[in-house]
């Protein structure tokens, strides 16, 4: 297994060699912010929510249009793995950082559980609002009352959703455990679990670049990301797990993870 860069170390490049990015990125930004964003709000209209393509809504489609033109913009190349599930499903993934919705909603949409903070980040927190996300606050038994609630609902309506059962970013370095308590969604609108690993760079060399160094904010971190080099971001849809499949929302939560610790870091 290659091992993780650090966002502090050599391969991050010097700020010379990080300078003809920004000024590369920043106008690209600029324009993916203030032509691209405003295109796809005229998009998103009342006229436009009953429209198809191919196999799935139109405004979906052009909001992972939007969201794959961001990764663009930060360098990614995207590449995808596995197909993702139709209907409704849980998909689940390790969580590496604040790019990571972005990633999955490159190639499915799906209504998030992520955490309040995010709905005042800028644009990014315009955006999850955007996305159909649910947002829960941390350590609060009735916020998490009502996103189990919400997740059953829109499953059991034919929507996906999509959760990171670590309950949060670990630096890129490893992947949690899984909370097994959000898995009771899963089980009590008999639906599947997906399975996603989210990896960036070869062989994941890049977990930890992508993720918040240690006390980094969100604004350090998007900046940071900005400067980095260009890199691959894979999108790997895994084993689905079916209902029955799994014994208990505790078994699902295991079996899940290991599938993506696999994927993530294959053994030799």
């Amino acid at each position: 297994m290659t091992a993780p860069t650090s966002p502090t170390g050599a391969a991050h490049g010097s700020a010379l060699a990080r300078a003809p990015r920004y000024l590369i990125r920043v106008p690209m930004l600029l324009w993916h912010a203030l032509v691209h964003l405003p295109i796809t709000l005229l998009l998103l209209t009342k006229v436009t929510r009953h429209w198809r393509w191919g196999d799935e809504p139109f405004q979906h489609r052009v909001i992972r249009a939007w969201q794959a033109g961001l990764m663009r913009v930060f360098g990614f190349r995207l590449r995808r793995a596995g197909t993702p599930l139709p209907g409704a499903t849980m998909f689940v993934a390790n969580h590496v950082g604040w790019v990571d919705i972005s990633m999955l909603h490159t190639q499915r949409m799906m209504g998030f559980v992520a955490k309040d903070e995010i709905s005042r980040w800028p644009l990014v927190g315009w955006l999850a609002k955007r996305g159909q996300t649910i947002f829960h606050r941390r350590g609060s038994t009735e916020s998490l009352g009502g996103v189990m609630g919400e997740m059953v609902r829109r499953l059991r309506r034919g929507q996906s959703v999509g959760v990171f059962p670590e309950g949060g970013t670990r630096g890129g370095g490893e992947v949690g455990p899984f909370h097994a308590r959000i898995f009771t969604a899963a089980v009590e609108a008999g639906v599947p679990v997906q399975p996603v690993a989210l990896i960036y760079g070869e062989r994941a060399s890049a977990q930890q670049v992508v993720a918040f160094g240690r006390r980094e904010s969100f604004a350090a971190n998007f900046v940071r990301l900005l400067g980095e080099p260009a890199r691959t971001a894979t999108v790997h849809f895994l084993e689905p797990i079916q209902p029955g499949d799994a014994d208990g929302r505790r078994r699902l939560a295991e079996l899940a993870r290991a599938r993506i610790v696999d994927a993530v870091h294959p053994a030799p």
